[in-house]
């Protein structure tokens, strides 16, 4: 996979598909190849580019404090150093978290934003669940088994655990299968999760949006879904009914479907 310099850290990532380019901001302690069921279908229509945030994957893992400000900051400049100019952005999670500021912060560099399972500003109960993550990984001594243990109950919902166990193992052996990601990162990504308030940033934000959530969501969802729809003018709100926080994994072909409608409308 390709390396390359931008904002004074090395960035790893992955580029498939043909098309306008589509750049994907994995989510908290996630490497590129978390959009995997994503990319199949979009790199059919897009160029997706997915890469490795700073603290993950294959990317630098510097000391020091992290923050979605500073995540967009190293996305901006990552599509600067690739050599594009605008580009379709996609995120969940964290990931999205860091796509706001990225729209705010560099509107030039986002033609159009999909912001999936994510929230404006840490409340109070956000905040304990993710310090609770951090309890564990301390306690595990393993991000790996932290975000099998802790982190896959929160974001899948009990029915898809007892329906279908074999979906679970498979996402469990993906997890297990990826660069585990050193504890003092993830500590500190997840601070920055901690941190995040974009809610000054939302009526910045220009390009064409998509807010998606699941029905489910206890982490990030529907309690933030009025801030972020009426902070952010021209933007539109789909619902996966049966998913929790990650529909990207839960209902693979209706996420698909939706947010490729979504992406098509903002082509050319």
């Amino acid at each position: 996979m390709p390396k390359i310099k931008a904002n004074n850290i090395t960035i790893n990532y992955e580029q498939q598909g043909s098309g306008e380019p589509l750049l994907m901001i994995p989510y908290l302690a996630a490497d590129n190849a978390c959009y995997a069921f994503q990319v199949e279908d979009y790199a059919k229509r897009f160029t997706c580019i997915s890469l490795d945030p700073r603290g993950a994957g294959e990317s630098d893992k510097p000391a020091g404090a992290y923050s979605t400000e500073l995540f967009a900051d190293d996305v901006a400049a990552f599509i600067a150093a690739i050599g594009l100019d605008r580009v379709h952005v996609a995120g969940l999670s964290l990931g999205a978290a860091i796509g706001m500021w990225l729209a705010a912060k560099h509107p030039a560099r986002v033609k159009s934003l999909s912001l999936h399972s994510t929230w404006a500003k840490s409340d109070a109960y956000l905040k304990v669940v993710v310090q609770g993550w951090q309890s564990m990984a301390k306690g595990l001594g393993s991000v790996t088994e932290m975000i099998i243990q802790g982190i896959l109950p929160w974001c899948l919902t009990p029915e898809l655990y007892a329906a279908k166990p074999e979906h679970i193992e498979a996402i469990e052996s993906f997890v297990r299968s990826r660069p585990p990601q050193p504890l003092a990162a993830f500590l500190q990504q997840s601070e920055a999760v901690i941190a995040h308030d974009a809610t000054t940033q939302l009526a910045k934000i220009k390009a064409p949006t998509l807010i998606t959530f699941g029905r489910y969501d206890f982490v990030t969802g529907a309690r933030f879904v009025d801030v972020l729809k009426g902070g952010i003018a021209n933007s539109e709100l789909v619902v996966f009914e049966d998913c929790s926080h990650a529909p990207i994994y839960e209902n693979v072909a209706e996420f698909n479907a939706k947010t490729l409608a979504f992406l098509g409308r903002q082509t050319g």
